[in-house]
């Protein structure tokens, strides 16, 4: 099977890269003019040189494919740039589906986010509308929201490598997100789910009919409070962290006044995401991949060893 994949040469979609072609599917990556050292495996696939925002690129992306992955997403935008969720998660995904209908493409495999929804903030209502619009076109479509994604990043950059760098590496206490004034009230609670569940995830989607029409929502085996989180990031680095709790509301503040500017470590749509919590049945995964999820444990973060 010939599989387009439009978003392969981040963290995630290197590693669904990997996972079609060890599967001995034949892999397409549309890549952006300027982007083609990010490629892991140049010699292995084909490429087309294009963007989202190009109906044209796309067409010539998906012709002889037989499915296409559209794994696109942005936490924070670039208004600046052009780089908008409603440009990345939502017209992108339109101009796919569209040119999919052109070429005789059926099948598509969506990667959304746990917890999207409308009313919600921009970025979730993005991938809401995105998923709306896929699963009523008449494309076979799957769709999958994981929680947060861990994994080696592979010079990339992904949840564990961040929180490593930004909160457990500086000399200065990390931040521990609480509800209220009390340190024991967490106001974030994830189900981290390592990169190699997923895209075995899609992997199986992808070879089995009936996934077809159906959405999953992807969470490893334990929900964790940020505190846990920070803390085996911090083991498996190898460094011993004090944690300052922060209420969110006072965050919030915060970012109501410097939203607009990059060096604000979050944004006000990130904090209301963060206090809604992210957390997924490891049943879901667990039942389509044919084994346990992999734990958020030291172990397995052993790569963000100094």
């Amino acid at each position: 099977m010939r599989v387009a994949i439009i978003g392969g040469t981040g963290f995630v979609g290197g590693y669904l890269t990997d996972a079609m072609l060890h599967a001995g599917h034949s892999v397409s990556l549309l890549v952006r003019q300027g982007s083609q050292s990010k490629l892991r495996q140049a010699e292995q696939v084909q490429t087309v040189i294009g963007d989202i925002a190009d109906s044209e690129s796309i067409r010539r992306l998906l012709k002889g494919c037989d499915a296409v992955v559209y794994n696109v997403g942005i936490l924070r935008e670039s208004k600046r740039t052009g780089v908008t969720f409603e440009s990345t998660q939502y017209e992108g995904l339109v101009n796919t589906v569209n040119a999919a209908l052109d070429v005789g493409v059926r099948r598509l495999l969506l990667m959304s986010a746990n917890g999207v929804k409308i009313p919600g903030t921009r970025y979730q209502e993005t991938k809401c509308r995105a998923e709306n619009f896929a699963l009523k076109s008449a494309l076979d479509v799957t769709v999958f929201r994981p929680s947060v994604i861990f994994g080696n990043p592979r010079g990339t950059m992904e949840f564990a490598t961040q929180l490593r760098n930004e909160m457990v590496r500086p000399p200065v206490p990390a931040i521990n997100f609480i509800k209220g004034c009390s340190s024991s009230d967490s106001a974030v609670v994830m189900s981290p789910i390592h990169i190699d569940d997923v895209a075995s995830a899609f992997l199986v989607a992808l070879e089995d009919d009936e996934c077809i029409g159906k959405t999953y929502a992807l969470g490893g085996p334990e929900n964790l409070s940020w505190k846990e989180m920070v803390a085996r990031i911090a083991e498996a680095a190898g460094h011993n962290k004090w944690l300052v709790p922060m209420p969110i509301g006072l965050m919030r503040i915060g970012a109501t006044l410097f939203d607009s500017l990059p060096f604000f470590p979050v944004t006000r749509d990130q904090l209301t995401m963060l206090e809604e919590g992210n957390v997924a049945d490891p049943a879901v995964v667990k039942n389509l991949i044919g084994r346990e999820p992999a734990a958020f444990s030291v172990r397995n973060l052993a790569y963000l060893g100094d």
